[in-house]
């Protein structure tokens, strides 16, 4: 039975709490598949990866330790990493730059470096308080995958910055003020069913597949018990058969069987939790020259591996990279998705890399704009690394797709939602329950907003219209931001953001103001807001999409 069967039939039977599961399924294959079955292939995470970690405020002294983290699991051999980090102001002058070129095997690497912010900067002299910007983009050397550079930014603090006008300014209130209530939650985590749910005190990285003890109906549980609104448990579509390439002794039943009884145990946890949506889904697509998709509300294995017998090791066959074909098979069916942690070299058409379409325009909802160390074994929200995938939605967002933003965890080990404090917040209308229907009916809305601090609270309103409508507008545009900080938590910094759909451009800085009026030119338009807590915790909202009309 499809979802949308399934809701209206939850909503026939009992306005109480029978859910049927929304399903979300994951793209996410690995190069070098091919479908005769029996090749061996590379591990599902073997590819170059940067991560930039840096403390928000200095120590007393003004000192600091930034570390860059570099990583390329299962290399087999060692690659050369370039890489370079600068420190932007405001107005995206580049104030300091540092340079550097490292070894790098199958092993991490961490590059630490000491910044006093108090030093003088040649004839800038010393800096001012404020918020500055630290970016690094760094690639392989002579790249035979056609990796591309990868680009982590983060927001420091230098001294004591002023508050933000949103802080104290009275009128702007948090989505508390509005007719809708926020939920949290973790829409991107793995189970034993591939390559997740591996004990904390044992973990450390990804599963063999199929090895460790704990499944779907465990991570449930225990995002229920941490606090959790929603979980899903999103598995590598390609590990259904318990390899990480193709096993050609595979029986396709089996690998179908395995999948269904994930969205069994969702199904079944629904009926009996209804303070916990369950959600489960797939992982598929590819690793170079790829991208992880989400798609959500459909209840097939999807899948291109065949067994030694030319079996297909599916429900339904999806050919591998072919981005175009799956957009318009997600529209036909009705399925909706979220583009995972993407990269400039990802998602391409035609050579194209984030290539638009309208099916994939239709199709696609979210985009996750951050998340926590994917091979955290932490279960108290300390973990302090964490990625940064803005420039990846913003290019995105300019290439057309109406997407909102979202921040998962991507948990291999048994900590579903508690390595880190983000989450991904969906808002329904204040009285209806939470259940696959009003869960996805929010998502289509996107109403949705991102943040790295559970306990605040994030919107954007366009002349009165909630962040995630598109509408027509004449005159003058009135952009406002509600946030609500608690914990001692207040605002350091508002930006509203600017793109044009379609444009393939760039984002820029229109404002940093809270509550911004102006009148933009004719024609299409997007604006979000993202806000900078003091403790250096980002939110991000929605976009708003606005057709500029004539009077």
């Amino acid at each position: 039975m499809s979802l949308c069967n399934s809701v209206l039939e939850e909503r026939i039977m009992s306005a109480k709490s029978v859910v049927s599961a929304t399903v979300l399924t994951i793209f996410c294959c690995i190069a070098g598949a091919t479908p005769g079955g029996g090749e061996a292939h590379a591990s599902d995470h073997r590819e170059f990866d940067a991560v930039l970690q840096t403390p928000f405020h200095a120590d007393n002294k003004g000192m600091r330790t930034i570390t860059l983290h570099f990583s390329y699991p299962d290399s087999e051999q060692t690659q050369q990493v370039r890489w370079q980090l600068e420190l932007l102001r405001a107005d995206e002058r580049v104030l300091k730059r540092w340079k550097g070129r490292a070894s790098l095997a199958a092993a991490a690497l961490a590059v630490p470096i000491r910044w006093n912010a108090r030093a003088r900067l040649g004839t800038t002299g010393r800096l001012p308080a404020g918020l500055y910007r630290l970016r690094l983009r760094a690639g392989i050397e002579n790249a035979i995958d056609n990796t591309v550079d990868i680009e982590q930014s983060w927001e420091v603090a230098v001294g004591r910055p002023r508050p933000a006008p949103l802080a104290s300014a009275p009128a702007l209130a948090g989505p508390r003020a509005t007719p809708y209530q926020a939920y949290l939650g973790n829409l991107h985590s793995q189970t034993n069913h591939s390559d997740g749910g591996g004990a904390l005190n044992q973990c450390s990285g990804a599963q063999p597949p199929q090895s460790a003890a704990l499944g779907p109906t465990e991570a449930y549980g225990y995002a229920r018990r941490h606090g959790l609104d929603f979980l899903m448990t999103s598995e590598h579509n390609h590990m259904f058969d318990g390899s990480h390439g193709t096993n050609a002794d595979a029986e396709p039943a089996a690998v179908k069987a395995l999948y269904h009884s994930g969205v069994h145990a969702a199904n079944t946890w629904n009926l009996a939790h209804p303070d916990l949506l369950a959600i489960y889904g797939q992982e598929w697509g590819v690793i170079n020259n790829g991208g992880h998709l989400n798609i959500l509300n459909g209840e097939e294995l999807l899948g291109w591996e065949r067994n030694a017998a030319g079996a297909l090791l599916a429900d339904t066959a999806t050919p591998r990279n072919d981005y175009a074909t799956l957009y318009a098979l997600m529209r036909q069916r009705g399925w909706v998705g979220q583009f995972n942690h993407p990269r400039a070299d990802q998602f391409a058409i035609g050579g194209k890399p984030l290539a638009w379409t309208p099916d994939g325009d239709a199709a696609m909802l979210l985009c996750e704009v951050m998340n926590s160390n994917a091979f955290s074994n932490r279960d108290d929200e300390s973990e302090p690394q964490h990625s940064n995938y803005e420039a990846g939605c913003n290019k995105l967002l300019e290439a057309g797709y109406h997407v909102a933003f979202a921040s998962n965890q991507d948990n291999h080990c048994a900590n579903w939602g508690a390595s880190y404090g983000n989450r991904t917040a969906v808002l329904l209308k204040r009285g209806e329950a939470l259940n696959g229907a009003t869960f996805l009916a929010a998502l289509k809305a996107r109403r949705v907003y991102a943040t790295m601090d559970k306990n605040a609270e994030l919107i954007l309103t366009a002349n009165g219209h909630m962040m995630g409508e598109r509408f027509d507008n004449q005159g003058r545009l009135t952009l406002r931001v509600g946030y609500v900080g608690r914990r001692g938590q207040r605002a350091a910094a508002v930006k509203l953001f600017a793109g044009v759909p379609g444009r393939n451009g760039e984002v820029s800085v229109l404002s940093r103001k809270a509550h911004t009026v102006f009148t933009p030119k004719l024609g299409e338009h997007f604006y979000y807001a993202r806000v900078t807590q003091n403790d250096g915790k980002m939110l991000w909202s929605a976009p708003v999409w606005v057709t500029q009309r004539p009077r």
